[in-house]
Order: C-alpha cells, then sequence, then structure tokens
C-alpha cells in the first residue's frame, strides 16, 4: 500500500497483510499516525471500501479519482512506476517482509528528483539536507 505526498513526493505506507479492506485501513492508520495529511486519493479498489474508518481515526478527508481517470493520482502512479524497478509487475510479494518493503521506499525517498531541483523526497518532507555525495 503506498501514500505519496504530492508536495514532496515522499512515500510512505508498507505491506498490508491481505488486500482486504481492514488490513489496508490498518496499514495506513500506522503509516499517516502522527504525519500531515490534509486529505487523500485511493484508486477505486474494494480494498478502499471501508474508508470511513480511516477518516474517523484520522480525521482526514477521502478523495476518489473518476473512473479510468489515472491522471488524477499521478504522483502515486509514478511512484509506483519507481517502485517496480525493485519488484516487477506480477511478482509474489508475500516473499518480501516488512523490513525489506521499507527498505525499497527508503531508497526510493533519498533518491533525487528532476521536479524537486534536484532534491530528494526525504529533504523536502523532512526539510533537512542530505549529503549524499
Amino acid at each position: 500500500m503506498t501514500l505519496v505526498d504530492r508536495k514532496s513526493r515522499y512515500l510512505l505506507g508498507g505491506k498490508a497483510q491481505e488486500k482486504k479492506a481492514d488490513a489496508v485501513n490498518q496499514t495506513m492508520i500506522d503509516a499517516l499516525r502522527d504525519q500531515p495529511c490534509e486529505s487523500i486519493t485511493p484508486d477505486r479498489g474494494k480494498e478502499f471500501a471501508k474508508h470511513e474508518e480511516v477518516t474517523q481515526e484520522l480525521k482526514v478527508e477521502f478523495y476518489f479519482p473518476k473512473p479510468h481517470h489515472p491522471w488524477q493520482r499521478g504522483s502515486n502512479e509514478n511512484t509506483n512506476g519507481l517502485i517496480r524497478e525493485y519488484l516487477p509487475k506480477g511478482q509474489d510479494l508475500s516473499k518480501y517482509s516488512q523490513e525489506e518493503v521499507q527498505e525499497i521506499f527508503s531508497k526510493i525517498n533519498k533518491r533525487p528528483r528532476k521536479c524537486l531541483g534536484y532534491l530528494t523526497p526525504y529533504e523536502v518532507y523532512k526539510s533537512e539536507s542530505l549529503h549524499l555525495v
């Protein structure tokens, strides 16, 4: 389950126990607790059917994009493409631990982006400069 901050492109989330609403909700709540969050725009999958529970827990609104409009979630779609460099589509994700998934997220968050003036998502999100050279 991936969550991407639109301003910084910072990647949050994790591996849900299963692709069901309760498991995805818990993963989302764990990832966003104590993080700044104004809204969530998920895809239209069934795993977000109980989104009201997340709204109540985190006091954050959900906005669902129109069907077949992936450009309304462009930052997340682009980031999912970056994740595919590490986890190719169709691969069995059950063999990856939560720690391995978080390590991939960390690598992506410390990767400079042209759209951020060659800063990393980590630097923009945390307002902290990294010395990568």
